[in-house]
């Protein structure tokens, strides 16, 4: 069993105490910006209070897990230049405790940050993004639906190929119906219907007054069907619709399900990839961030608490800035979604190296 002297529980009371007040008044300045900008059409459109309270619950968590590692970075900036002001962190170094052993608590307290921070971004949020994102879509911003209705092409495996000549999302039909099956590099077969409905009973979609024709070599074969049938095409209505960041609000076992859907088609889609690479390394970076508040603001300096915290939230800027890089480069397949979702992490690590190195010991 792990046993806490004085001085840790003293640090992670501080960094868990000052994480949560930062975390905190930060959240409440975002709402009150947030509120001022959308209170036109609160007051405008029939929503219900209900709605509200959902979209702010769903608001605040994801504010928190987006912006998590610069409040705990600022809030490590902020306890230790107030403990160093005050010649604390001096006189622990005086009384023979290593850096590496002041880092120890610091550690333990950011490991409950990522842990926390885990749980928000792979289990709460999302569904809490759910309420957010329809707020926004229904009240807000109605016109972020990016479905597609006429002229749809889908690549529903590697060797199948559909193209569906209109839609209509009210009632989940579609009509002109082409399915093409491939053989290397040859079409295999045509599939051709009128029209075709959803049937959510069945997860199935019924096609009528089709027709089929087969290709063996130079031969060819047609047969038409009027009676209506089942038919299994990896597609759905759900395909139809898109909403810009709707990844947000998929749990990671539907970003895992949607990707692997993905791969099945041939669609090198990557916004799945990075959201759900995202959730893991912005919890990771509460622990490099907390080691570089923990460098810059251990030294006694004669600017005092505000060139620590002017330092703090530079570096903090540096990082955002620098994974917003990072997202295009994965985005556009510059890099791979894992090395560049990593990136940021990867370079702050090593000037948490070097700034332990340089570090007031």
């Amino acid at each position: 069993m792990l046993k806490l002297k004085v001085l840790d529980k003293y640090l992670i009371r501080q960094y868990l105490n000052t994480m949560l007040f930062s975390l905190l008044i930060c959240t409440l300045i975002t709402v009150a910006i947030d509120f001022s900008d959308k209170v036109q059409s609160i007051i405008e459109k029939p929503c219900t209070w209900k709605d509200v309270l959902a979209y702010y619950v769903g608001f605040m968590l994801h504010m928190a897990g987006l912006l998590m590692p610069l409040y705990t970075l600022i809030a490590v900036v902020f306890f230790t230049s107030r403990l160093a002001f005050n010649s604390e962190i001096l006189s622990v170094l005086n009384a023979g405790v290593s850096f590496g052993r002041l880092l120890k608590p610091y550690l333990m307290a950011g490991g409950l940050v990522v842990a926390l921070h885990l749980q928000l971004n792979h289990l709460i949020i999302p569904y809490t993004n759910e309420w957010k994102l329809y707020f926004e879509n229904t009240f807000v911003w109605t016109d972020q639906e990016k479905g597609r209705s006429s002229n749809v092409h889908f690549l529903v495996a590697p060797d199948t190929k559909v193209y569906i000549r209109g839609y209509n999302k009210a009632n989940q039909s579609g009509n002109g119906l082409r399915l093409e099956k491939f053989e290397g590099n040859r079409i295999a077969s045509i599939l051709e219907a009128e029209n075709m409905k959803w049937k959510p009973d069945r997860q199935r979609w019924e096609l009528n007054n089709y027709t089929v024709r087969t290709f063996s070599g130079l031969h060819e074969s047609f047969k038409r069907y009027t009676t209506p049938i089942d038919t299994v095409i990896n597609l759905g209505p759900q395909d139809f619709i898109y909403y810009q960041n709707q990844n947000q609000a998929m749990t990671t076992g539907e970003l895992l399900s949607a990707i692997e859907r993905d791969e099945s088609r041939g669609i090198a889609n990557r916004s799945y990839a990075i959201e759900m690479q995202r959730r893991t390394a912005d919890a990771f970076t509460n622990i490099i961030l907390t080691i570089i508040g923990l460098a810059v603001a251990g030294r006694k300096v004669r600017g005092g608490m505000g060139l620590h915290l002017a330092l703090g939230i530079g570096i903090g800027a540096a990082f955002i800035l620098l994974s917003k890089f990072a997202v295009s480069f994965a985005i556009s397949g510059t890099v791979p979604v894992i090395v560049g979702m990593w990136i940021p992490n990867m370079i702050f690590a090593a000037v948490a190296v070097w700034l332990v190195s340089r570090a007031q010991k």
